[in-house]
């Protein structure tokens, strides 16, 4: 079988419909960062890459010293400012937009303290600990008509968007079977953020957010969800797999580990061939389609280590006046909260979170 990606249309994105007004065209989106830790910062690096859509206009950590020595680093031509607090960072009138860099915990209160200030909002992934959490920050946003986006910025890496595309083409086939795995060895201290449950540790918001995007974007909500874990004695998940069926007969195995360097891999069966994703699939340059004995490479320009990508498409947004991103759809993010929340529930994994009402 020759390869479906002999002759492939553009990888143009279909704006959505426009309800905000638009941010100027003429100059970059002026950026606010909100926190200072190791994502923040790979974020600020990733707009420096695309300096004519996105710079670092203001940073905010819980230390002013924190964020001015941030602002020091990662501020370009740009004269980066530094607040010793968030909320003056969401009142800083040269902030177009608020990017959410806290832990998973944090997210809901951070997420709507931006939206209260009318700030359009990314937030990193997982996009807060709840469903009911995400529900609530949906409504808001939609209510106020404010930009709003899950930082999955696997969705929107050239390579994954071009798999999607021929996927809904019907150019792969039938999908049967999907497999993807994240993880990685975490040898850190309860009190690391990754580790501690006050701040939504453990690896299925961390790592296996990815897995279950992945499989999601591709065959939707599972019919059938079954878990097992391996719990920390603080009560995190440690090691988790994850067992999907839908009607239709497909299947997903998704994993996810802070205790082993597992391979950080996916692929796609279908009844035509196999796309395969090397490490670390969730920000490929390249991808294999498998078929006859054959392997076919599919290859996309990639900026950076690909954040930059999530950044150009809210920028886009933004300058369209669109509230909410197709490549990375609310209801998406939603629907992978949902799951999360039902895979918690198989393996016996409860936040704070889960005894707090949000919303009316």
């Amino acid at each position: 079988m020759s390869a479906p990606f002999a002759h492939l249309p553009p990888l143009d994105v279909t704006p959505g419909p426009r309800r905000a007004e638009p941010l100027p065209a003429d100059r970059p989106v002026r950026w606010g960062v909100l926190a200072t830790g190791g994502i923040a910062r790979s974020f600020a690096s990733a707009l420096r890459l695309v300096p004519d859509d996105g710079v670092l206009a203001a940073v905010a950590g819980r230390r002013l010293e924190n964020a001015e020595a941030f602002a020091a680093e990662h501020g370009a031509s740009w004269t980066t400012r530094a607040h010793g607090s968030y909320a003056a960072l969401v009142a800083d009138a040269g902030v177009d937009v608020v990017y959410v860099a806290t832990p998973h915990a944090l997210h809901h209160e951070h997420v709507m303290l931006a939206l209260d200030a009318g700030k359009p909002v990314l937030c990193e992934k997982a996009f807060t600990v709840t469903a009911a959490q995400a529900e609530d920050l949906v409504r808001t946003a939609r209510e106020r008509n404010l930009f709003l986006m899950e930082a999955m910025w696997m969705r929107c890496n050239p390579v994954i968007r071009r798999i999607h595309q021929l996927a809904e083409q019907g150019d792969l086939g039938r999908i049967q079977q999907v497999r993807a795995d994240l993880g990685f060895l975490v040898d850190a201290p309860e009190t690391d953020r990754l580790l501690a449950p006050e701040l939504g540790g453990g690896a299925l918001l961390d790592m296996g957010v990815y897995a279950l995007t992945f499989a999601h974007l591709f065959l939707g909500d599972p019919d059938k969800v079954e878990a097992v874990a391996e719990m920390s004695s603080s009560g995190i998940d440690l090691n988790l797999a994850i067992s999907l069926g839908w009607t239709g007969g497909a299947v997903g195995a998704l994993s996810s580990t802070m205790t082993a360097y597992s391979p950080r891999t996916a692929s796609i069966a279908t009844d035509r061939g196999r796309i395969d994703l090397g490490d670390a699939f969730i920000h490929p340059t390249e991808a294999h389609w498998v078929a006859d004995g054959e392997t076919h490479v599919l290859r996309e320009a990639v900026i950076g280590s690909g954040l930059a990508h999530e950044a150009l498409e809210v920028a886009r947004c933004l300058r369209n006046g669109e509230t909410e991103s197709p490549l990375v759809p609310l209801e998406d993010t939603v629907a992978v909260m949902r799951l999360m929340d039902r895979i918690r529930e198989r393996i016996g994994l409860r936040y704070a979170a889960d005894s707090t009402k949000v919303g009316t």
